[in-house]
């Protein structure tokens, strides 16, 4: 254990040699990324102090700081008990988590050549100081004393559910391991955070880098104006004077949907489904073999038949098995449904005589059209109502009426980027402060694409009453000047998605930071984030808060109605798509260490699958963030099914009730889910809301499925 702490702290003054002499890093005290967060609102990150020279000295001290707390904890010799172990764990390493997060902000939202040099060198480092603490076996036979020795005690559920956590943690990350294989999980896991930063790289690299340019204006016909815009500024961006595609799914999708050019749609389509696949410097192929090859010898270092069964032992689902049922009791509808939407579409292409088969780049396009004749719906048109600030306004009508919390814009805090606003989070009624939401909606350089939460500051009541400090970024397409920003309806939907997951955090009424908010079972923490997307539709939200951007006048009750009749409608598409991501994260994993050439796995697999020649799958192998950035996702993509399954039957909830604003349930919903965290078994927290587990059928019924 000394050697590798040595090992540590010797590569990282290394490492931050060429920094050290920087004039403005004297001393550590001159670092602003070691301060306590200091101002308003129970402290705030000070973001206008923040230089890309400092991560790797704050990282240093940092880790300093809580070794030297945690070797305190372990070296105690006083017995263990719940507040000398455990609650001093959930207050250590307070600058470490400070640091940490506003890293993570820059790595995402600010990414520049000099912040991925930094990440290459600190995420090994970073990986190896987490193995330094699981392994630490002293402090680990503590945290067991404490678990062992529960008879008597007056330990509340809360208590019980972090001493579960906190021993699953460490035995699940090798604490129970000989000393041998330790040190082999501390290898496995260093190297891996070297490779996952590379995917992630790479995956950067092809969306910052690749684009199509179009120069004749009469290629972009069928776009909308405020498309055009956003190409040209876009172009413009990268030193043209013509219009660009960018390698984004912002970019791309509405490209996909609206352009008449089927040979540029398919160039289009090809740049961004060939993310991390081009042969190329940024391909991820040969990647992907040696993460997954590590991941199950790790998983067998600890006793597990695949990496797949370690990642699911303690989830909702327990084993792969489980997900795979799901799955598949769903799939076979999806693409059924998918034959159907296609021949819908290729009726409408022969009546054109167009041609052609459909093709994976003609679907989203067709589909639009399709649309238009069965439900005389025009997605275009109803985009014209869906303004990016009056949706966000839409959203804060939600979460009064739902949670009691009202938002209110603030001037007083730094932001990173000039595209960032923030505001204050309250109780309606009390006025008390809840928390801080920061949000960070536009496409830029530098940018990881997709959209997401972050919680830079866990709710807790250990240290005091400390709010949480959440975001929401997204990619949304800039218009040009002072025109208001108008987004598709399935972006509003992921709007409203993202800000459920901001929601968990912001309502969360817990003791301690481990089990704060959205720190849940990965197969749950979905679920919140999905059951909200199910008020966007609703009339209260779109006939007060979907307004035309010229005339300002209100979606009217025709076109709501027509959303309504097609609310199901493309669920073939949209299932498959998704689902057949996660067939291949599960199968994939569940391989072991067999596969060697992905692109040939995924191709194999979804030919087994019977995988409509029409669609490919979301998230293509390389560029699969979701798994290969990290461990996050992996063999957990079917999270998202999982969590809508459990947000169908919810809203049923709502529904049996008279309506989705029902204030009874809706208080049920906060006091069981969104307030929790997971200071309660999440499966048990569930039943009390609803009085049953979650019912399948209900997300047969919500996608227009057969419940049988």
């Amino acid at each position: 254990m000394k050697k590798k702490s040595i090992l540590i702290f010797t590569i990282m003054s290394i490492a931050s040699a060429s920094f050290a002499e920087n004039k403005d890093l004297k001393e550590q005290s001159a670092n602003p990324l070691l301060q306590p967060w200091t101002g308003p609102y129970n402290g705030i990150p000070a973001f206008d102090k923040v230089k890309e020279e400092y991560f790797i000295p704050a990282f240093e001290a940092a880790f300093a700081e809580k070794k030297a707390e945690l070797q305190k904890i372990a070296s105690n010799k006083e017995a263990p008990d719940f507040k000398n172990t455990i609650e001093a764990m959930e207050k250590a390493g307070a600058t470490l988590n400070r640091v940490r997060a506003i890293y993570d902000i820059w790595s995402s939202n600010l990414n520049t050549p000099t912040m991925t040099a930094i990440q290459e060198k600190i995420e090994p480092l970073i990986a190896a100081f987490n193995d330094e603490i699981v392994q630490n076996k002293p402090l680990f036979l503590r945290i067991e004393k404490v678990c062992n020795d529960t008879v008597g005690k007056k330990y509340s559920v809360e208590q019980h559910q972090l001493l579960k956590r906190y021993y699953n943690d460490f035995v699940l990350a090798g604490a129970k391991l000989s000393d041998a294989d330790k040190a082999k999980v501390a290898v496995i896991n260093s190297r891996l955070a070297t490779l996952f930063t590379q995917f992630s790289k790479n995956q950067l690299a092809d969306e910052n880098e690749k684009f199509i340019e179009i120069k004749n204006e009469s290629e972009m016909a069928g776009l909308p104006a405020d498309l055009k815009s956003a190409y040209a500024k876009n172009a413009k961006e990268r030193g043209k004077s013509t219009w660009t595609i960018a390698n984004t799914r912002s970019a791309v999708e509405p490209f996909l949907t609206f352009a008449n050019n089927r040979e540029l749609r398919k160039q289009v389509w090809t740049m961004f489904i060939n993310r991390g696949d081009n042969g190329d410097a940024n391909d991820n192929n040969k990647i992907i073999p040696e993460i997954l090859k590590l991941r199950y010898e790790r998983a067998k270092l600890m006793g597990f038949a695949t990496f797949a069964h370690q990642k699911l032992s303690d989830k909702m689902a327990k084993t792969p098995e489980a997900t795979m049922k799901l799955m598949e009791s769903v799939w076979p509808a999806a693409i059924a449904r998918v034959k159907e939407e296609v021949a819908d579409m290729q009726k409408i292409a022969d009546k054109e005589n167009a041609g052609i088969k459909i093709e994976p780049w003609d679907y989203r396009y067709y589909a639009e059209k399709v649309r238009k004749e069965k439900y005389d719906l025009d997605q275009n048109e109803v985009k014209q109502y869906l303004q990016l600030e009056k949706l966000r306004e839409g959203m804060f009508f939600v979460a009064g009426e739902l949670f009691n919390l009202s938002f209110t814009q603030v001037h007083d805090v730094p932001v990173f980027h000039p595209d960032v606003t923030v505001y204050k989070v309250e109780d309606k009624t009390t006025h008390k402060l809840k928390g801080i939401w920061y949000f960070d909606p536009y496409a830029r350089t530098g940018k990881r694409s997709g959209a997401w939460m972050t919680a830079y500051r866990e709710q807790e009541k250990l240290s005091g009453n400390v709010t949480t400090i959440v975001s929401n970024n997204c990619n949304y397409i800039k218009g040009s000047g002072n025109d208001p920003v108008l987004i598709s309806w399935d972006d509003a939907t992921t709007l409203f998605h993202e800000f459920g997951h901001a929601l968990h955090g912001l309502c969360s009424d817990v003791t301690y930071p481990t089990i704060s908010g959205t720190n849940v079972a990965r197969d749950y923490v979905e679920f919140p984030s999905q059951v909200l997307e199910r008020w966007l539709p609703t009339a209260t939200v779109l006939q007060k808060y979907a307004m035309h951007y010229k005339t300002g006048h209100p979606l009217p009750q025709s076109l709501l109605e027509k959303l309504n009749n097609a609310s199901k409608f493309n669920q073939g598409f949209e299932t498959t798509e998704y689902l057949s991501s996660a067939l291949v994260d599960m199968k994939i994993h569940l391989a072991g260490d067999k596969v060697t050439d992905p692109d040939q796995f995924e191709k194999e697999t979804l030919a087994a699958l019977n995988m409509p020649s029409e669609i490919v799958m979301r998230h293509r192998l390389p560029q699969f963030g979701h798994i290969f950035s990290s461990d996050g996702y992996a063999a957990g993509y079917y999270s998202y099914l999982w969590s809508d399954v459990i947000s169908a039957d919810a809203t049923e909830a709502f529904t049996e009730a008279g309506g989705l604003y029902d204030k009874n349930i809706a208080n049920k919903l906060y006091r069981n889910v969104f307030s929790v965290g997971a200071s309660i078994d999440e499966s048990t927290g569930y039943r009390n809301f609803r009085g049953h587990d979650p019912d399948v059928k209900a997300l047969m019924r919500s996608r227009g499925f057969p419940d049988k």
